[in-house]
């Protein structure tokens, strides 16, 4: 499959043009463009892709740029390509870091739906061996996890501890694991503060309290699991299951700091 990384933006440093940037997962193939304002549209993005494909396009182009994604999919719909909303767009964020400082606008975290909310929540750690084992072969209704997240193509000892948070939803198990599938986790993250809290980061900039506490106790398994994450490469965890039996889960995802 051929799969591009593109963005589409007003450069900072000229209002009056916009940049069109497309690059691999590999940037061993580049195309940067840019037009005036009053050009920025759907119809000069598709010029562009096509340009861009010399007759042979893309199976599919990922944006992780909210402020872009309409644009470019409206662009993809002409030209019959899919366009995947992703804030995995590793090469194309390196190529912009190396133009100017990457920034973006995240709106402050939200409570997650009290609706959804199960009865407890805890912190917990498996193998890295584990944590394929334990899972891939499961009939996981909701499962999340792609090869690239897998500990063996992220190098990491079968022995080493990684992170993650265990969400014991009961009656509302399957209803929350919907839920965080439609809200495309990406990452979790402890904030301290008054209270300290567990922040979700989903989609690509959406951010959800998943808990506040105050508790010593939890705070230090809170920093733990932070310095785990920086050993394990960032790769961490996020299991919703009904219950503490060990018997029955309802949704498993990987996810990595980005």
């Amino acid at each position: 499959m051929r799969i591009w990384q593109a963005d589409f933006y007003r450069r900072p440093q000229a209002d009056a043009f916009w940049q069109l940037l497309i690059c691999d997962a590999t940037r061993s193939f580049e195309y940067q463009a840019s037009c005036l304002q009053s050009e920025a549209n759907s119809s000069w993005v598709a010029s562009q892709i096509k340009l861009a494909a010399g007759g042979q396009l893309p199976d599919k182009i990922q944006v992780f740029r909210p402020q872009s994604l309409s644009l470019i999919e409206a662009a993809g719909r002409n030209l019959g390509i899919n366009v995947e909303p992703t804030r995995r767009t590793f090469a194309l964020k390196q190529w912009l870091q190396e133009q100017h400082p990457l920034a973006l606008d995240k709106p402050p975290p939200t409570p997650l739906p009290e609706n959804l909310w199960g009865e407890k929540w805890r912190f917990a750690t498996l193998s890295a061996a584990d944590v394929e084992e334990a899972f891939s072969d499961r009939p996981i209704p909701i499962l999340h996890m792609p090869e690239y997240l897998k500990p063996i193509n992220l190098g990491l000892a079968s022995t080493l501890p990684v992170p993650g948070v265990v969400i014991y939803g009961g009656r509302q198990s399957m209803r929350l694991a919907r839920w965080l599938e439609q809200a495309s986790p990406v990452s979790l993250s402890y904030i301290a503060g008054a209270p300290d809290g567990l922040i979700l980061e989903a989609g690509l900039v959406d951010r959800f309290i998943v808990a506040t506490f105050f508790d010593r106790e939890v705070a230090a398994s809170a920093q733990n699991f932070e310095q785990r994450k920086q050993q394990s490469k960032g790769l961490h965890f996020l299991l919703v299951q009904p219950d503490d039996s060990g018997m029955t889960y309802t949704g498993f995802w990987l996810l990595q700091t980005e």
